[in-house]
C-alpha cells in the first residue's frame, strides 16, 4: 500500500481523474455518466491547478492497482483547499479515505498552511463522515460552487 505524488498528467493520475469525474457524475444524475459528460467535465474543470507551484496531486495504490487519489490547491501562503478526494468503490472501507485525508493535511502543512478547506455535496455521505471524524466543521460557504452544498474547514495547529 502506498501514496506517492504524481503529476496531473501522468497516465496513472488521468485515469483515477476520470474515474473519479465517473462516480461522481454518476451519482449526481441518479444514472451512468456518459464518456461525453465525463469528457465535458474534464475538460470544464480541468486540474492542472494540482501541479506545484499551484497545487499537488496524490495517487494511492493497493499493490499496482490505483485504488483512489487526492489534490491539495494552494490558494495562499496559509491556506490550501482539498479537492479531487477520491477512492474507487472496490476498495472503500479499508481505510483509504483516511490515509488520504492525512498524506494531503502533511503536505498542506509543509506549504505552511494554517488551514485547510473543502466544499463537497449532500449526496456524497460517506466523504462528509469522514471529514467530521478528522475535526473538519462546517463554515459558511467560500466561495461560489456550482455542485457544493457544504463547507468544511480545518485549522492547524502549529
Amino acid at each position: 500500500m502506498s501514496i506517492a505524488q504524481l503529476a496531473v498528467g501522468h497516465p496513472d493520475a488521468v485515469a483515477v481523474l476520470r474515474d473519479y469525474i465517473d462516480d461522481v457524475a454518476s451519482r449526481y444524475y441518479g444514472r451512468q455518466a456518459t464518456a461525453e459528460e465525463i469528457d465535458r467535465a474534464l475538460a470544464d474543470e480541468p486540474s492542472d491547478h494540482l501541479d506545484p507551484p499551484t497545487g499537488l496531486f496524490f495517487v494511492a495504490r493497493d499493490g499496482s492497482e490505483v485504488v483512489g487519489c487526492v489534490g491539495v490547491k494552494i490558494v495562499d501562503a496559509h491556506t490550501t483547499e482539498l479537492t479531487r478526494m477520491y477512492v474507487k468503490a472496490a476498495a472503500r472501507g479499508r481505510g483509504w479515505g483516511s490515509r488520504l485525508l492525512l498524506t494531503a493535511e502533511a503536505a498542506a502543512l509543509r506549504t505552511g498552511a494554517q488551514v485547510m478547506r473543502l466544499d463537497t455535496r449532500s449526496d456524497l455521505v460517506e466523504a462528509r463522515g469522514l471529514y467530521a471524524r478528522h475535526g473538519y466543521r462546517e463554515v459558511a460557504p467560500y466561495g461560489e460552487r456550482l455542485y457544493a452544498d457544504h463547507w468544511y474547514e480545518k485549522k492547524f495547529s502549529l
